[in-house]
């Protein structure tokens, strides 16, 4: 019992979507009469997340304090992060092309909008990546602006001294006060989650709960494979055969521990241990562990691929454009890297792609049952992720004799 008291909430979420699932079987379009009460959890969700994204962002940024030497880490260690998110994002990719999940359920996006003068490259970028005033942050429709901004108003205050800290240290309070908010929210997620399913089911029969299974087909099999391969070439990037020996020799503990814990942060003490096993620096260690519990999510990367391809199978929406890969990579490194640090059960990375695609809100819920399904084996890859990230780190940092020379000087 021990064992599955993290996972007790996401089987609370699950057991209300079963619940809210079969009354809607039974109730047909009666159901309806319950969806008032889905929309009201999402609502709160949507009000809170500006807040959320703008003072958790520039919050870490604020409180990161100065570096010497571990300059050169935090550099290597966010291109690590980043080049083995996308790598992530394209082997889920490749996936969802054979075998979409979404495919042969058809969701009515609602209310069509009048077509408009389709905008110029120049002037789509202008307006992903600003706002014409400060007001027009403080909507969800501007997601990709509020994280810019975010990360400037984090970055200044880093470099502003005595009064930077001050601003930093309330930020940090701020975020512990929307992280308890959040919390409160979720105290309605069940009720919630069970009446928009009832609804949803009521409305669209079975078959959604078909798409699910197939997802689940797709996203296990895949991530398993990531971990075993893909790690396996990380190690051997990072040491060689040694690299290679040594990760398998010592890992096992580590995505044991994510598994039974559920939390990529939980995993951080045996992930130390294992990385000081392997041979890693301390210095690199203690900063690449930490980071990459809360910003380096590779089986989020993939994750959020399969809710994307999700969703646009469920919407009847083409997903075979190369802009479309590039967008949804760049979407998977954001909820991956950038919102996973974020706190709130994921719900903050799945209503960064339900708003950054413009799917109604009504997509959120779906998205969080895919991602609660999904979450076991996403926790286990991110955090053994962030172990074989330290060894990459140590490669580039220390030179590619890294883990001889951590031995000899063991020895010596």
């Amino acid at each position: 019992m021990k064992r599955l008291k993290p996972y007790r909430f996401p089987l609370l979420l699950l057991a209300s979507v079963v619940t809210g699932s079969v009354a809607g079987w039974f109730l047909g379009p009666q159901s309806a009469v319950l969806k008032p009460l889905g929309d009201i959890f999402l609502n709160l969700l949507f009000t809170v997340v500006v807040p959320l994204v703008f003072v958790t962002i520039s919050s870490s940024i604020a409180n990161m304090g100065t570096l010497k030497r571990l300059g050169r880490i935090m550099g290597t260690l966010l291109v690590v992060f980043t080049l083995t998110g996308i790598i992530a994002s394209v082997v889920m990719l490749f996936s969802v092309q054979w075998f979409n999940p979404g495919e042969g359920v058809s969701v009515s996006l609602g209310e069509e909008k009048s077509p408009e003068e389709p905008l110029t490259l120049s002037e789509q970028i202008v307006q992903a990546v600003t706002a014409p005033d400060f007001k027009d942050l403080l909507s969800k429709e501007n997601m990709l602006a509020l994280i810019l901004f975010a990360m400037l108003f984090g970055t200044a205050v880093s470099m502003s001294g005595e009064s930077g800290k001050t601003v930093a240290r309330g930020l940090a309070a701020l975020s512990d006060v929307l992280v308890k908010l959040i919390g409160v929210i979720m105290w309605f997620a069940p009720v919630g989650l069970a009446s928009y399913f009832a609804s949803l089911v009521g409305e669209f029969g079975p078959s959604l709960v078909g798409s699910y299974l197939k997802a689940v087909v797709i996203y296990y099999p895949v991530a398993i494979l990531y971990f075993l391969v893909f790690f396996s070439l990380y190690a051997w990037v990072a040491a060689g055969r040694t690299g290679f020996r040594k990760f398998w020799a010592n890992i096992f503990p580590a995505a044991v521990t994510s598994l039974a814990t559920g939390s990529s942060v939980a995993s951080i003490p045996v992930n130390l241990e294992v990385s000081r096993k392997i041979g890693v620096p301390p210095d690199i260690r203690e900063m690449v562990i930490p980071m990459g519990a809360t910003i380096h999510m590779d089986g989020s990367c993939l994750s959020a691929i399969l809710k994307i391809s999700f969703l646009f199978g469920l919407f009847q929406m083409p997903f075979h454009d190369m802009e479309d890969f590039l967008t949804a990579i760049l979407v998977a490194i954001l909820s991956g890297m950038v919102m996973s640090g974020v706190p709130g059960g994921g719900f903050t990375g799945e209503l960064l792609i339900v708003t950054l695609y413009g799917f109604p809100p009504e997509a959120l819920p779906i998205l969080a049952v895919l991602g609660t399904v999904v979450d076991p084996v996403a926790t286990m890859v991110n955090s053994t992720g962030d172990t074989v990230a330290g060894m990459l780190v140590a490669r580039f940092v220390e030179g590619k004799e890294w883990i001889r020379k951590k031995w000899e000087n063991a020895l010596a």
